[in-house]
């Protein structure tokens, strides 16, 4: 029996998504440099359960196994990044020709076997000494960064045409934020922000000058928030959590300024850090995995908080299980943003503590319930007049998940991080089938 509701157009972009401090491994191999990942893994207690990114999937010397997974599963793009610290190990100046020879080994491998590249030049990895000289509180780095990506252009550039300056801000301010809802910090987060948004235009008219025909675009992670009640100070409270979240980046990206509260903008840029920010964009990447209640709350970054999302699950990282609400997120951007720029969704997910039967199965049945009921989401706001180009499943393997460590698994693949056996789970050989019956003349959908 066959579902209306997966039926995609001809010329949908499938594909997954990886990041490389969360599978490369190799962190000191071929004259890379430690990133400020590695040295918040090396420290005691760094992340969950003595975590580091020293091994990984090894990825870097698995490359050829993965690549055949790729194209086992029939993608037609592939999002990964590239390790700012494997490539310029200093952050600036001279560039490690052995650690570029890699990105050579996977865009040729990709390119091989018809898959297309969406390269992520940003996924919260940069060089230490970066971070030594201030991290994105420093407003140089956002000329590093710049001078970074013209780099990757300029070796790279003749095989990739769709790129992503950064990966989640937001997640990036967020974590500097931790722990504290003191004004000092949301004023440092906040200039985090501001540096990673100028970075952005810089490289994005650097990329523009070094690639012609390229596609640049940003991944941002969007919620959606709604109050947790019609009180008035929850209203408030969802209104700001909208503005200091989604419309953060949204609004400085797409309409050259800051969102507006409390009689000003939320932060004050000048004229030309504005312009550069707002440098034209082909596409915007959308990453999302569970809506947002807010509640108000005076212990609050920002005078807000997350709430439970009434009647729904959480998942192992605790987030609402509430797929079924993706699609207001996607109209919200409709509905606010009538010059979007076309979008992709660039992560989706479930994070589970899959592992293999008696059998040696992975039937990881939660994940493709809620991967179903997203991409229906996604088909749903395609009718409503949304233009969304592609999907990305995060992610092709499990991986390294950042500060949480290797329990939450959210690989279409189980790697067993003992012997680092891949084994394909019930949710890839869906997404095969999906992926393959889409392409039978461009218009079969998936088998229900």
């Amino acid at each position: 029996m066959t579902d209306p509701d997966l039926l995609f157009p001809p010329g949908f972009r499938w594909g997954v998504a990886t990041a490389a401090f969360q599978i490369e491994g190799a962190w000191n191999a071929d004259g890379k440099g430690p990133s400020n990942w590695d040295t918040r893994a090396h420290r005691p207690g760094g992340l969950a359960g003595g975590a580091t990114g020293d091994v990984a999937c090894d990825h870097y010397h698995r490359l050829t196994e993965d690549l055949d997974l790729m194209a086992a599963l029939g993608v037609g793009s592939y999002r990964f990044s590239v390790s700012w610290p494997r490539v310029q190990p200093a952050g600036r100046g001279r560039w490690n020709g052995r650690g570029l020879a890699f990105y050579d080994r996977l865009l040729d491998g990709l390119l091989e076997r018809h898959i297309e590249p969406l390269l992520t030049v940003y996924h919260w990895d940069h060089p230490q000494p970066v971070e030594d000289a201030g991290g994105w509180a420093a407003r140089d780095t956002a000329a590093r960064f710049a001078d970074y990506a013209e780099g990757l252009a300029v070796r790279l550039g003749d095989r990739v045409r769709r790129w992503l300056t950064l990966n989640e801000p937001l997640s990036v301010m967020h974590a500097e934020m931790s722990g504290t809802p003191r004004p000092s910090a949301r004023r440092h987060g906040l200039r985090i922000a501001h540096h990673l948004l100028l970075g952005h235009g810089l490289a994005t008219e650097r990329l523009r000058a070094r690639v012609p025909g390229a596609e640049i675009g940003i991944s941002l992670n969007l919620a959606g928030t709604t109050p947790a009640t019609d009180r008035p100070e929850d209203v408030t409270a969802a209104a700001r959590a909208e503005a200091y979240e989604d419309r953060l980046f949204l609004d400085p990206l797409l309409r050259g300024d800051y969102p507006h509260l409390d009689g000003g903008p939320v932060i004050e840029a000048g004229e030309d850090d504005r312009r550069h920010i707002a440098a034209p964009l082909d596409f915007v990447g959308v990453n999302w995995y569970a809506p947002a209640r807010i509640a108000a709350s005076a212990a609050g970054r920002f005078g807000y908080t997350r709430v439970p999302v009434p009647g729904a699950d959480t998942n192992l990282l605790g987030w609402p299980v509430a797929p079924e609400e993706f699609g207001a997120l996607l109209a919200w951007l409709r509905a606010n943003y009538p010059d979007l720029p076309p979008l992709e969704i660039t992560e989706n997910g479930y994070p589970g503590a899959d592992e293999p039967d008696a059998t040696g199965a992975v039937p990881d049945l939660r994940r493709i319930a809620y991967l179903r009921t997203c991409l229906r989401q996604v088909r749903a706001a395609l009718d409503a007049g949304s233009d969304i180009r592609g999907y990305h499943v995060w992610s092709l393997l499990d991986n390294l998940e950042w500060e949480h460590g290797y329990r939450p698994r959210f690989g279409l693949v189980h790697v067993d991080f003992a012997t680092l056996a891949r084994t394909p789970k019930a949710s890839y050989l869906w997404y095969r089938q999906l992926i393959t019956a889409q392409r039978q003349e461009g218009k079969v959908p998936c088998s229900g």
